[in-house]
């Protein structure tokens, strides 16, 4: 058993056997006598950063749309109205826990000459976190920029087991290459460890759970223990039943709740194979068997799997691709059987437009199963939700002119205090997005006098109103 113990438990301490390791999540066992439980908590995990990126910008992103404040509320400050056509509809229970930053662009995802033009699907997933221009290029001299969630690992996640986690809903194939001069690498990946290293995303949980918890030391090891039916803690029973023993009353409650976790997650992938290869009808029959069936399954799932690393910290930095550009992926519990991809280009029709916003909003609730699983996971003293920076967004804005302006822009959670919530800051006309990354990431503890094409921080905090000049009041 690999568990240390002494005068406190370590945060680094873990449980295992036979390959697999399980890390703990923080127990007041692992504050040092005479230090308080939040003193403890908040010195010894940095905020976490997870980076969502939507594809195709939003409905709210065109004038119509803009006008009846689709995505952007009415009102900015903390007196915002989320009125029932809002896209931020399905998190109005998380109202204290969202910063709405609206109208900000993404102008590197913009052409700058004429072979750029018609490549704003081939560029806008790299820009998202980097907000710098890609290279065209086929081979391997990409050159882009380091993006947001690798600064965060680089700073803050050396001493975890896994400095930073990539996750991707869908696959992309593009027949052997992509457009207009484009590496393949800028559409798939949103994670960049330099200017010229993407970082690949996993796309099924089971490989997700076993990066996380090493279940077996070999392929064979873990097809073999997953062929016992078995969980991957019931190989380690003794081990935690050790520990358990070990632990305070309350810390013993925290422990079984989030091993009980780690065990309905594994079993719940564990029914999603087997389905899988029973022969009844799948959703995507083309899909390997290791994807879920539906869409709506496969989010929750992945959603779980960052709860559990983010609360053993196993990682403080998540990157999450929940849809490529160009997908023909259809949401009929949305309200509409089109495509999003077709229903992105909605001519500017009102009603082709709702269409779109339809699937926007059906897709944005998809969030309100995360923001609970992490409001209701205590770390310490608070709740991650608490401890963690969310940001969602995407570097299109209208999809129907693929433009890049006023591109929707959503931060969630209390980052350790660096965002206070309940605010909408509605940046000045031709605001980067950039600016509001400089903020979010100084908040978070780093020191960038820039970042990508910023020109200045934009204030996350401030209670504001924008005039029709676009000037701050």
């Amino acid at each position: 058993m690999k568990f240390i113990t002494g005068k406190h438990l370590s945060r680094r301490a873990f449980i295992g056997k036979m390959g697999a390791g399980v890390a703990l999540p923080f127990l007041s066992a692992m504050v040092p006598a005479g230090r308080a439980l939040a003193a403890s908590s908040n010195a010894s995990t940095p905020a976490r950063l997870v980076c969502i990126e939507e594809s195709m910008g939003c409905a709210g992103g065109s004038d119509w749309g803009h006008g009846r404040n689709l995505f952007a509320p009415q009102g900015t400050g903390s007196d915002f109205i989320i009125g029932n056509d809002s896209q931020l509809k399905p998190l109005q229970a998380y109202r204290d826990y969202l910063t709405v930053v609206s109208s900000t662009d993404c102008n590197m995802a913009n052409p700058f000459n004429a072979d750029q033009i018609g490549g704003d699907h081939d560029r806008s997933t790299a820009v998202f976190l980097t907000q710098a221009m890609p290279k065209q290029t086929q081979g391997s001299d990409m050159e882009i920029g380091v993006s947001i969630d690798q600064l965060h690992a680089q700073r803050f996640g050396q001493d975890t087991v896994l400095p930073s986690l990539e996750l991707c809903i869908e696959e992309i194939d593009r027949g052997g290459g992509c457009a207009y001069n484009y590496h393949c690498a800028y559409t798939t990946s949103l994670a960049w460890a330099s200017p010229s290293q993407p970082l690949p995303a996993i796309r099924e949980p089971r490989a997700v759970f076993e990066r996380l918890f090493g279940a077996g030391d070999s392929e064979q090891d873990r097809i073999q223990r997953r062929s016992t039916d078995k969980s991957m803690l019931d190989w380690m029973v003794s081990e935690v039943d050790r520990l358990s023993k070990s632990l305070g009353a309350t810390d013993r409650v925290a422990l079984d709740e989030y091993l009980q976790h780690i065990r309905e997650v594994e079993r719940r992938i564990q029914l999603m194979e087997s389905r899988n290869v029973s022969g009844d009808e799948r959703e995507m029959p083309e899909a390997p068997s290791g994807i879920p069936g539906t869409w709506e399954e496969h989010m929750q799932i992945m959603f779980d799997l960052q709860v559990l690393a983010l609360q053993s910290d196993m990682t403080r930095a998540i990157t999450f691709k929940t849809g490529f550009d160009q997908s023909n992926r259809t949401f009929p519990h949305s309200g509409t059987t089109k495509s999003i991809h077709g229903a992105s280009h909605h001519g500017n029709v009102p009603d082709d437009i709702l269409d779109f916003h339809k699937i926007n909003t059906y897709r944005m609730g998809a969030l309100g199963y995360f923001l609970d699983k992490m409001k209701n996971t205590i770390d310490g003293d608070g709740s991650l939700l608490d401890k963690t920076a969310i940001v969602w967004g995407s570097p299109m804005g209208d999809s129907n002119l693929h433009n890049h302006i006023r591109c929707p822009l959503l931060l969630m959670g209390h980052a350790n205090g660096a965002l206070q919530g309940n605010m909408h800051i509605a940046a000045a006309e031709g605001t980067p997005m950039a600016n509001a990354f400089v903020s979010l990431m100084n908040g978070l503890g780093h020191e960038l006098n820039s970042f990508g094409d910023s020109n200045g921080a934009l204030d996350l905090s401030m209670s504001r109103a924008v005039t029709s000049t676009g000037a701050a009041v």
